[in-house]
């Protein structure tokens, strides 16, 4: 009794067949092997436009689809989920279903009106959650696609089947599937009926549309052109309940965490765009959410408790942003800092001014020959690597700092990853800015030529988004260097910005002063003595710069001195003594 044509006697010999009947294949749909087939089209950040689904119904699939239902009781509810895909469009033979029993106080079972090939297995010990069912479902599938539906969703007769349309185009899509909220009244339907309207395609009419409550993701998918606009945040309405990705995408990812019994499809969201996934809400079909959500009727206590697992594993994630001096298990940046041939002083500037800026959300690796330092006896002062030692042993208490020869893998889970050169001084709000700047542009990579660099080799900060060079990476898996740069610039965008506010120099500093004493004297300004000058901007701008270059110690004290004689013509008495201070 697994048939999708064995519901009832009655049924049996005079119903109808209102399956689809597929027509042919678009040019795109390529072979059943997905892994990064040749000419996939390369969208560009979200805007997944170019794709072009065939119409329902008009198309011959190919790809074998999993559906995986993690489930806890609720019998009622999964027969007519079983029931609803059982009179699905996408063919029986590409389809398999796997239920997974997540510990239900009364073990489930498998309905008579059911797709045929329907599995129930139990979920694996040691865990217990949806997101450890879910890894179980899927760990026991053998389709190139899966789809995660929940066991209190009756799908309409093509919800399958519009979905799929989306990965016979791209490897690389997540595609979420429509649904609406409704109470349900177990009593109210017999399976039997479900799956004849279902099939008949009636199944809008199952429910009162107008009393049925949208999803408040759909509020975020109309702002942002079905979230064709919406760059980096597009994974933020990826929430589960219905939606669909590869196989070989989902491996990537490496499935969802089974320590976030809830939150954990925001978590796996986050991770899926880390590997250059693109989010396609599918608007052409819908499902009936049997039920209210958990965060519909216990919004504030579900925040609650999401908000200390989430804020811990996604950077982006809205309400850690409340917290911006908290450091978290995922940083929010990667910095990798070369520090082979610096000396210490080098390396304090720029490694001190990244951990005390206003970004404490970062992880710093400093990348030098580590393994030259050694405890045998030597002269401590005079050692070929004792600025190496000195900066070790300077270092090695802050947590976030890592020591390393080589450049470090990229960690998928992190959304940024800078690169500079020791020696460079970053002002406090430079990683901030960083950030903001590349997320405004919802660039996939950030390019800020050093104050006076001509040339790349003189530096460069280079920050990169995880996300865009996944994406890049999957499609031209040979490409390497400025090919691959060239990719990124063509799946995500490049913006260049000066580093001119973003980093203390010195040619700079001396430049600002210089021409602010030319300004000046060019204006015929006079001396004062009465200190009625001493708020101006001119002053207040000129006494900040001599501040930050005692900061910088006593190899900027001659400039600061030069600049104090300069200025002492048309600088106030009381701003003269003050200067003379900051110099001593």
């Amino acid at each position: 009794m697994t048939s999708a044509d064995n519901v009832s006697e009655r049924g049996q010999g005079s119903r109808p067949d209102t399956r689809v009947r597929v027509g042919t294949v678009p040019a795109q749909a390529g072979s059943p092997d997905r892994r990064d087939p040749p000419g996939q089209p390369r969208v560009f950040r979200n805007d997944y436009a170019p794709l072009t689904p065939p119409p329902l119904g008009e198309w011959t699939p190919t790809l074998s689809v999993s559906v995986v239902i993690p489930a806890h009781g609720h019998q009622d509810k999964l027969d007519l989920v079983l029931t609803s895909l059982a009179a699905q469009s996408y063919p029986a033979e590409l389809t398999e279903v796997v239920v997974v029993d997540d510990g239900s106080p009364e073990p489930l079972t498998l309905p008579r009106v059911r797709p045929g090939n329907t599995l129930l297995v139990p979920s694996a010990p040691g865990g217990w959650g949806s997101a450890h069912a879910v890894n179980t479902g899927v760990a026991a599938s053998s389709g190139q696609v899966v789809l995660r539906l929940d066991a209190d969703m009756l799908v309409y007769r093509e919800h399958v089947e519009s979905q799929m349309r989306w990965h016979h185009q791209v490897d690389y899509a997540v595609v979420m599937g429509h649904k609406m909220f409704v109470d349900f009244d177990p009593a109210a339907m017999a399976p039997e009926y479900v799956y004849e309207e279902v099939a008949a395609g009636r199944a809008e009419t199952l429910f009162d549309l107008g009393s049925a409550d949208p999803h408040w993701v759909e509020r975020f998918i109309d702002r942002n052109d079905r979230l064709r606009s919406a760059h980096h945040e597009a994974f933020k309405v990826f929430v589960g309940a219905t939606g669909s990705l590869h196989r070989s995408l989902f491996d990537a990812t490496g499935g969802l965490d089974p320590s976030l019994i809830l939150g954990g499809d925001s978590e796996f969201g986050h991770r899926l765009a880390q590997q250059g996934a693109v989010f396609v809400p599918d608007l052409d079909t819908s499902s009936w959410h049997l039920g209210r959500s958990q965060m519909q009727e216990q919004r504030a206590a579900g925040t609650r408790y999401r908000m200390p697992y989430v804020s811990n594993r996604v950077p982006d994630f809205h309400l850690r942003r409340k917290r911006p001096e908290r450091q978290w298990e995922v940083p929010l940046v990667d910095v990798v800092l070369d520090v082979a041939g610096h000396t210490l002083e080098e390396i304090d500037t720029t490694a001190s001014a990244l951990l005390s800026g206003t970004t404490p959300d970062l992880r710093l690796w400093l990348v030098g020959p580590w393994g030259a330092l050694h405890g045998g006896r030597r002269s401590p002062l005079e050692e070929d690597v004792l600025d190496l030692r000195l900066a070790h042993e300077t270092f090695r208490g802050d947590p976030r700092v890592r020591f390393v020869e080589t450049e470090p893998g990229t960690d998928p889970r992190v959304p940024f990853r800078l690169y500079l050169d020791a020696g460079p001084e970053p002002y406090p709000q430079a990683l901030a800015e960083l950030v903001r700047t590349c997320d405004s542009a919802a660039a996939g990579l950030l390019s800020a030529p050093m104050p006076g660099a001509l040339t790349a080799e003189e530096g460069m900060l280079r920050l990169e988004r995880t996300a865009a060079f996944s994406r890049a990476r999957h499609l031209d898996p040979e490409a390497r260097g400025r090919e691959l740069d060239r990719v990124v610039e063509e799946v995500h965008g490049i913006h260049w910005m000066p580093a001119t506010d973003l980093i203390h120099a010195i040619g700079q500093q001396e430049d600002r002063l210089e021409a602010t004493t030319a300004k000046a004297g060019a204006a015929g300004t006079a001396p004062r003595t009465d200190g009625a000058e001493e708020g101006s901007a001119e002053v207040v701008r000129l006494r900040a710069e001599l501040e930050q270059a005692r900061s910088r110690g006593d190899r900027l004290r001659r400039r600061a001195e030069r600049a104090e004689r300069k200025l002492r013509w048309f600088t106030p008495g009381l701003v003269r003594r003050v200067l003379r201070r900051i110099v001593r």
